[in-house]
């Protein structure tokens, strides 16, 4: 033990700590409270929590919005990760063409928003290539902009994963006779993916709620994605239900996704 004066001291610290801390409790319980008491929750509940306008939702914001919003996803996600898989292996090249390349792309489309990536890919290429269209309407060009902006940030993340791997790997396997792009496939990259698999799904959740971008493309009563869809029906009725059923949507995807990436993270740190 210390003495006596640092143990007072020490005492001293804690009960201002809690007293501040009791204090943050009391503001938020009370600024809670008045608002509980203020908000006219007749008109939140007609105006966010109309049963009946989302009634009239279903089963169009499941069958329709939802499974548009996957899919858009699923594409992008797919092109973005082997756009990004070639650019990790270019930056890690000792070609310095190859090099320059995949960091001239990586900057950027990594500084560039999203929205006018989809524009350039959908709207500039027909006008600079006359004739030339991107195959699959809504779906290819939105999955084609929104993959080449989530390659920039995967590949890095590979580039990442698989620097993580010990170079020890690299050289036990050429050692044993295995050409480089063989030890990269059946060695590195394997365990390069286990340990990306957080980031990467971090980078699908992200890609679920980057679909909503896809309105500026223009889109058809059997394309529309869930805020495309949610927007529309809020115009269309004048109140703002459609938009909470549409987030509750993106919640009941994303939200297990989350939690499996959370969950992915623990296991990686307990591995290592």
């Amino acid at each position: 033990m210390g003495p006596p004066h640092c143990q007072a001291e020490a005492m001293k610290r804690t009960t201002k700590q809690k007293a501040i801390r009791y204090t943050l409790y009391g503001i938020f319980i009370g600024a809670v409270g008045v608002t509980a008491l203020l908000a006219d929750w007749g008109k939140i509940s007609n105006s966010f929590f109309n049963t009946e306008i989302a009634a009239e939702m279903f089963p169009e914001v499941l069958t329709t919005a939802a499974r548009n919003t996957i899919i858009y996803t699923m594409f992008a996600f797919v092109f973005g990760f082997v756009l990004a898989l070639v650019l990790a292996l270019m930056k890690l090249s000792t070609i310095r063409p190859y090099r320059y390349v995949s960091i001239t792309y990586i900057e950027i489309f990594r500084g560039l928003p999203a929205l006018v990536t989809i524009s350039l890919v959908a709207f500039a290429i027909p006008i600079m290539f006359q004739g030339v269209r991107i195959p699959g309407g809504t779906l290819g060009q939105g999955a084609i902009g929104l993959g080449i902006v989530a390659a920039a940030y995967m590949a890095e993340t590979i580039r990442a994963g698989i620097e993580a791997v010990p170079r020890g790997q690299m050289e036990a396997a050429r050692s044993l006779g295995m050409s480089w792009g063989k030890a990269m496939t059946f060695i590195i990259l394997p365990q390069a993916f286990r340990i990306i698999i957080p980031p990467l799904t971090n980078e699908l959740v992200l890609l679920i709620k980057d679909t909503s971008l896809f309105f500026v493309l223009g889109t058809t009563i059997e394309s529309k994605e869930l805020t495309k869809f949610g927007r529309d029906l809020m115009t269309a009725k004048f109140n703002g239900t459609p938009l909470t059923v549409v987030a509750l949507v993106y919640l009941a995807i994303t939200l297990p996704m989350t939690y499996l990436v959370s969950r992915l993270e623990k296991r990686t740190a307990a591995a290592r």
